[in-house]
């Protein structure tokens, strides 16, 4: 008697509610979220696993470089430990240096200011080109992060949408008819945050990594101009005096 009213059972309603289950049995619009959200993942934890190794990375060859320059008392001095090394503080060195070697001719004429300024410039540039290079793969995660949240919901909408609908067609409000179709709906917006949560965290870990990184070519770039405000210092000193008045300099 129940069973008639109740109506016959529909084949189209999931049995395995396991996450493949019920993935393989909603809705393609569903299915097309689920899967774009599981890309979102896999492209967080590739952004990470990459500027992870890149941080690192560049972190090394800026701190080497920095202990350079620290430890020169010039920049030749600074140019010569530094050889072959890569990174933008390396690059600034080298920059400052061909700066000086086009300057030559006028430095002696010259309080060496405009070549002071010409080196910030050039610093100022390649501190700013570091930074964009260092940032770039994060905005996927902001992106994952922000949306994925709502990319999931709408998901969940569409699958409740089509239950709704289910239960219509069967007339009858059985929860053992109408629960799979709603957990496969909520499994949408279950995937849309395991897709959010570690890209808004990890996003947040690189943004402080990346300032700290920044602040590391900072201090190379003004550790360079320190070295070539020392040797415009020095060029007015007779090649006699030098040796004592590095002396002094270190006393």
């Amino acid at each position: 008697m129940f069973d008639q009213l109740l109506g016959p059972p529909r084949e189209d309603l999931p049995h395995d509610l396991s996450p493949m289950g019920m993935f393989l049995a909603a809705d393609w619009v569903v299915k097309s979220v689920m899967i774009g959200l599981a890309l979102a993942s896999v492209a967080t934890w590739t952004v990470w696993l990459a500027k992870t190794l890149e941080l690192a990375g560049a972190r090394r060859r800026a701190s080497a470089v920095i202990r350079i320059i620290h430890r020169s008392k010039s920049l030749a001095d600074a140019l010569r430990e530094t050889g072959k090394r890569g990174g933008p503080a390396a690059a600034m060195l080298h920059v400052a240096a061909e700066e000086v070697r086009l300057s030559e001719e006028a430095i002696d004429h010259t309080d060496g200011g405009g070549l002071k300024e010409r080196v910030a410039l050039a610093l100022s540039r390649i501190e700013a080109h570091a930074g964009r290079r260092i940032m770039r793969g994060t905005g996927i995660l902001a992106t994952t992060g922000s949306i994925a949240p709502f990319v999931g919901l709408f998901g969940t909408v569409w699958g409740i949408m089509n239950s709704f609908i289910g239960i219509s067609e069967s007339q009858t409000t059985n929860l053992a008819v109408v629960a799979p179709g709603i957990a496969e709906a909520l499994l949408a917006t279950a995937i849309g945050l395991v897709a959010a949560i570690p890209a808004v965290v990890i996003y947040n870990v690189f943004t402080r990594s990346i300032a700290g990184y920044r602040l590391l070519i900072a201090d190379a770039s003004s550790g360079v101009e320190r070295l070539i405000s020392r040797d415009l210092d020095y060029r007015k000193v007779p090649p006699g005096e030098r040796k004592s008045a590095v002396t002094l300099a270190a006393e």
